[in-house]
C-alpha cells in the first residue's frame, strides 16, 4: 500500500530539520525520513559548532549570502528559543609577515559580503585580548559565536512537530521514481513503506548524491561529484588559555587547525583535513604530532601531553582535494526539471550558521 504525503524531507541533520520547520510553519504536511536512529548523527554533530560571520566566501556565493543572513536569523532564533549560544567573537591572526596579505584579503572579502564590523588590532591589543597567542597581526570578528548544535536541532525539531511535522527514524530511503504528479519513495527499515510525495527535499548530507542517484529519471548531469573530507579534533587539558575563538591564516583552501570553545568552556583544536573514500569516524592517533606543530605556530605555550583525542567529523564535498572549495549546490525543479524535488549537495560549513536561510530558500524553490 502506498501512503500519500505532501512533503518528505530526507535527512534529520540541522539543515533538514530547519527545512522541515520552515515548511511545516508554512502549512505544509511534512514527514522527515532519517536513516539513523537519532537526529544529527553525522556532520551536524561532528563540527566546530561555530556561528560564522561570513569572512571567507566569494562575493555573491550562496555560502556568503546565506551565512551572513543566516547568522542574524540564528542569533535571533537562539535568543528567542533558549538555545545555548554565545557571541564570544574570534580573532584571526597572521603569525608571519608574509601572511598579512592573506589577512587583508579576508577583510576585503568580508566587506564585500556585507560584514562591516571587523576591527584591526595592534599587537598590543591582540596580546591584551589573548595573551597566549603569538602573532604579528590580526583582526577581531565580533559577530562570530558558538552554539550548542544538538540543542539547536532539538529546537528545530520541536517547532516542526508543533506545526504537524512527523519525524521517522531508522527509515532509509532506498529508491525513488517519478510518478504522475508525485515522487514515489521506497523506504526501508524495520517497517518498510512506499510513500507518494508531492514534494521531496533531499537533505541527506554525506549521502545526498546516493539519494539523488537512486531516484529514477533524476538527470545524472545535475548530480555533482561526491567527496568526503575527514577532520580530526583534539581537546585541551588544563586551564583554558583562550577566551574566544582563534583562527590562524589558512595555508590552503581549508581554514586550518584553529581554536574553538564549546558552551562548557572546553577548548578544542581542529579541524585538519584528509580525504577518505568512505564514512569512517575512527580516530587516527598518528596525526597528533601534526596538531602540535600547527598549534604551536600561534600558541607556543602548548605543552607536550596537553592534547587529548576528541572526535572526528566528515564534510560532504562537491570539489576534490586539488580543487578550489565549491559553493553550496541547491537545485530545484527549474534547474533539473523534476517537479517537486529539491536537492542539496555539499552542505558543509557554514551550513549550521546558514540553516535558517537555506530553509527559506528551499521553501521558495518549492513554491515555484
Amino acid at each position: 500500500m502506498t501512503e500519500q504525503v505532501d512533503c518528505a524531507v530526507i535527512g534529520a541533520g540541522v539543515v533538514g530539520l530547519a527545512i522541515a520547520r520552515e515548511l511545516a510553519m508554512a502549512g505544509r504536511e511534512v514527514v522527515v525520513l532519517e536513516a539513523a536512529d537519532a537526529i544529527g548523527t553525522h556532520t551536524s554533530s561532528r563540527n566546530s559548532e561555530v556561528i560564522h560571520a561570513g569572512l571567507y566566501y566569494p562575493k555573491g556565493s550562496l555560502k556568503a549570502r546565506f551565512c551572513v543572513s543566516g547568522k542574524a536569523l540564528l542569533y535571533d532564533y537562539c535568543a528567542g528559543h533558549g538555545v545555548p549560544h554565545s557571541n564570544i567573537g574570534k580573532i584571526v591572526v597572521a603569525v608571519t609577515d608574509n601572511e598579512i596579505t592573506t589577512l587583508k584579503n579576508y577583510v576585503q572579502k568580508a566587506e564585500d559580503n556585507g560584514v562591516a564590523d571587523l576591527r584591526w588590532l595592534s599587537r598590543e591589543e591582540l596580546r591584551k585580548l589573548e595573551p597566549e597567542v603569538e602573532c604579528v597581526a590580526g583582526f577581531l570578528s565580533p559577530s562570530t559565536g558558538i552554539v550548542d548544535s544538538h540543542a539547536l536541532m532539538l529546537a528545530y525539531q520541536g517547532d516542526a512537530e508543533n506545526h504537524g511535522a512527523a519525524l521517522v527514524l531508522k527509515s532509509p530511503v532506498q529508491s525513488g521514481a517519478i510518478g504522475s504528479g508525485a515522487i514515489v519513495l521506497n523506504v526501508g527499515g524495520d517497517e518498510p513503506m512506499t510513500i507518494a510525495c508531492r514534494s521531496v527535499v533531499n537533505s541527506a548530507g554525506l549521502f545526498a548524491q546516493n539519494i539523488a542517484r537512486s531516484i529514477d529519471s533524476m538527470p545524472a548531469m545535475f548530480i555533482p561529484p561526491q567527496y568526503f573530507a575527514k577532520a580530526h579534533y583534539y581537546t585541551l587539558s588544563g586551564r583554558p588559555p583562550f577566551k574566544r575563538l582563534v583562527y590562524p591564516v589558512a595555508s590552503n583552501a581549508h581554514l586550518g587547525v584553529h581554536v574553538t570553545v564549546d558552551m562548557a568552556g572546553q577548548i578544542r583544536f581542529g579541524p585538519d583535513v584528509s580525504w577518505v573514500d568512505t564514512v569512517d569516524y575512527s580516530f587516527d592517533h598518528s596525526r597528533e604530532p601534526l596538531f602540535y606543530e600547527a598549534i604551536r605556530k600561534y600558541y607556543p605555550g602548548l605543552r607536550d601531553g596537553q592534547l587529548q583525542p576528541g572526535y572526528t567529523g566528515i564534510r560532504p564535498k562537491v570539489s576534490g582535494p586539488k580543487e578550489p572549495a565549491a559553493d553550496f549546490v541547491i537545485s530545484g525543479p527549474r534547474d533539473h526539471g523534476v517537479a517537486g524535488l529539491v536537492n542539496l549537495f555539499g552542505i558543509e560549513s557554514p551550513g549550521l550558521t546558514a540553516s535558517l536561510a537555506i530553509a527559506g530558500r528551499v521553501r521558495e524553490l518549492l513554491q515555484g
